[in-house]
């Protein structure tokens, strides 16, 4: 369940920086493709759609995607996507087996650079 609300945040986070986080939208400028994340059991699984500059998130499978991301089971997919060291971690689990990628590998590179653009910007300390 976890991993299904954290996919959803993420796709959430993905449609409202395409709106408003002109590096983002950089980011997406002429890409049109779907890619999809999973489980390798098939009970989790939502998909992202980028068109027109824009992202959107889906529930469910998609039909045919650029590329995807497939872990062993949910309670994997939402370890790996909240370590610390996403990277290695990543890097880890697909030398392990536990993550399945298939499609285009530049792709889920160019997906990983767009995860800079979601994380929250630490506060300036207030000079007193």
């Amino acid at each position: 369940m976890r991993f299904r609300f954290l996919l959803w945040m993420l796709g959430r986070m993905m449609s409202k920086a395409s709106k408003t986080n002109p590096a983002f939208q950089k980011q997406l400028d002429g890409k049109d493709l779907t890619f999809m994340l999973h489980t390798l059991d098939g009970k989790v699984a939502r998909h992202f759609v980028v068109a027109n500059n824009r992202l959107e998130s889906r529930s469910g499978a998609a039909q045919e995607q650029a590329f995807s991301i497939g872990f062993k089971d949910s309670a994997y997919g939402f370890a790996t996507m909240n370590a610390k060291n996403k990277q290695l971690a990543f890097m880890q689990g697909i030398q392990d087996k536990n993550i399945q990628i298939q499609g285009n590998t530049m792709l889920v590179m160019w997906f990983q650079g767009l995860m800079k653009y979601l994380m929250p910007r630490k506060a300036k300390p207030k000079a007193e």
